[in-house]
């Protein structure tokens, strides 16, 4: 069997949102966000509240792409080799043994991320920017392709341990999952009453669109995505924008511009283009942004978010032609 074309890679991935409607309804922005972070080697942060279909999300894509997905319900009590493995002792060959943890998979949900002490967070630190686990001085290697999709709760603060900001910037992007509008949750409540089951996806019909093959073929097509000089100076423009911000205490940083570069790359390709124009940028300028800026908080008072600051400089840098 041959090696899928770049063409036929991004057919299937344009297949998988359609497979992955089948048991996710609405989401659609979080399920291109999933592919984007999946062509650029990235993580996720999916920050919603409860019943919008986050975990469902992830093991929807994990079925449509034929790849091993696991979840970790992330609680105060979770210790760092709850997440990464451990050495156990065999009583038999008198021997320590690796045990591997949940992280050893394609696709991990991080259910709660927040609800977890600084150390546990940390842990998946070294799994996310290097793909390894370091156990005992030795570096055991991620399988390939690994992402993280961590979610989190942004209503309840209580008990929570919030994400330090060199955390968030490791992850490519952030989605926020909306409540559905009225027709998308009635869709929802008449599956349900129809049977349908969320810890079933072979009873929703789901079927594998494409496979880690396909993904492989289509990276190789991102890489060689064209980004012309304008293009560069004006995602560069916007980031040093944000450093510049009156409304901000923190603005993105050149991992931040670099980052940007790379989702616009794989959107310009999603939508059938070798090339980047300045629409992709600015398609993407949110969701890769919006978790690396800090807002100054007299401006949090007076209802300013980063989205509204990011949509602002967005409007105001000037759009190369």
């Amino acid at each position: 069997m041959s090696a899928p074309t770049a063409d036929s890679a991004r057919a299937s991935l344009e297949a998988l949102r359609a497979e992955i409607a089948k048991a996710v309804v609405g989401q659609d922005p979080a399920v291109t966000g999933l592919v984007v972070a999946l062509l650029c080697r990235g993580h996720v942060l999916l920050e919603g509240v409860p019943g919008v279909a986050k975990t469902l999300l992830v093991r929807a894509l994990a079925a449509s792409l034929q790849l091993k997905t696991k979840r970790v319900q992330f609680t105060p009590d979770l210790m760092p080799g709850d997440v990464t493995g451990s050495l156990v002792y065999d009583a038999r060959t008198a021997e320590f043994s690796f045990r591997p943890g949940p992280v050893f998979t394609n696709l991990l949900l991080a259910d709660e991320i927040n609800r977890t002490p600084p150390k546990t967070q940390a842990s998946l630190l070294e799994a996310m920017e290097e793909r390894q686990v370091t156990i005992d001085g030795t570096p055991r290697p991620l399988p390939d392709p690994f992402l993280v999709a961590a979610t989190q709760n942004p209503v309840e603060y209580e008990g929570t341990y919030p994400l330090p900001e060199a955390q968030l910037d490791r992850f490519l992007l952030k989605l926020v999952l909306p409540l559905p509008d009225r027709e998308s949750e009635i869709d929802v409540i008449t599956r349900h009453a129809e049977g349908f089951d969320p810890r079933d996806l072979n009873a929703a019909g789901l079927r594998p669109a494409a496979g880690p093959e396909d993904l492989e073929a289509a990276r190789a097509a991102v890489a060689k995505t064209a980004v012309s000089p304008e293009v560069t100076g004006y995602i560069v423009d916007i980031c040093r924008a944000t450093r510049e911000s009156p409304s901000l205490v923190l603005g993105v940083s050149p991992r931040g511009a670099t980052a940007l570069l790379a989702t616009s790359r794989a959107w310009a390709w999603l939508t059938g283009r070798d090339y980047v124009i300045p629409d992709d940028v600015k398609a993407l300028a949110l969701p890769t942004l919006r978790h690396r800026v800090q807002l100054r908080p007299e401006a949090e008072m007076e209802g300013v978010t980063a989205d509204s600051v990011i949509t602002s400089i967005l409007a105001r840098v000037p759009v190369p032609r």
